[in-house]
């Protein structure tokens, strides 16, 4: 297994992907693709170590997409490409496995931060019906102990809601928003937003 697979519906977003991709090491080769049959195609003739699946994906659609994945002989990590509103479809991909989400506009400093966590270690390979083959268990840190406040932020972040959103839903200055977000970037040794919501899905704090 090796790369990344960019499957993206739009053109213009999915080649800015690839340009951000090609300067991150770890997601060499990148690979690009338009739909769920283009990207199972990829898979099959060379599987990659990550797909960056686009929530609005064309055709099969991203949940088909993913389930598909999960039958491959060695599956991918999976990250969502979604924006604000696309909460339905993250749920399910997270259930399925997906390791968090990003955004269209994510930068190169955004995807290294990204491979660095979810490459250097092996993967959780799970079985069909969910179950953890134990031999690919990975060595994860303890979870951390979050405060209340710092949980609910987390939520938000996952759900795509940006500072002044969280703000506004726990009735929160911004400022305050981002003091509790620097203290959960801490404590779960996260760069940025993209980051600490892949840690939370890893380590079970969020879904």
């Amino acid at each position: 297994m090796a790369g990344v697979v960019v499957c993206h519906g739009s053109a213009p977003v999915r080649d800015r992907i690839v340009a951000a991709a090609h300067g991150v090491p770890a997601l060499a080769p990148v690979r690009s693709a338009a739909s769920a049959e283009e990207l199972l195609a990829l898979t099959r003739r060379a599987a990659p170590s990550m797909v960056l699946l686009d929530a609005h994906l064309p055709g099969a659609g991203p949940i088909e997409a993913m389930r598909r994945l999960r039958e491959t002989e060695a599956p991918p990590i999976v990250v969502m490409i979604a924006v604000t509103g696309d909460e339905i479809t993250l749920d399910r991909a997270i259930a399925l496995g997906a390791r968090g989400y990003l955004a269209p506009d994510v930068d190169r400093s955004e995807l290294a931060a990204v491979a660095a966590h979810s490459l250097t270690s092996s993967v959780v390979q799970q079985a069909p019906n969910g179950e953890h083959n134990g031999s690919h268990r990975p060595a994860e840190r303890s979870p951390v102990e979050l405060t209340r406040r710092e949980m609910e932020v987390l939520i938000g972040m996952s759900h795509g809601r940006s500072n002044s959103q969280i703000g506004a839903d726990l009735f929160l200055s911004e400022d305050t928003v981002k003091t509790h977000a620097r203290r959960l970037f801490r404590k779960l040794g996260a760069s940025d937003r993209a980051q600490a919501v892949a840690i939370g899905l890893r380590q079970g704090l969020i879904r």
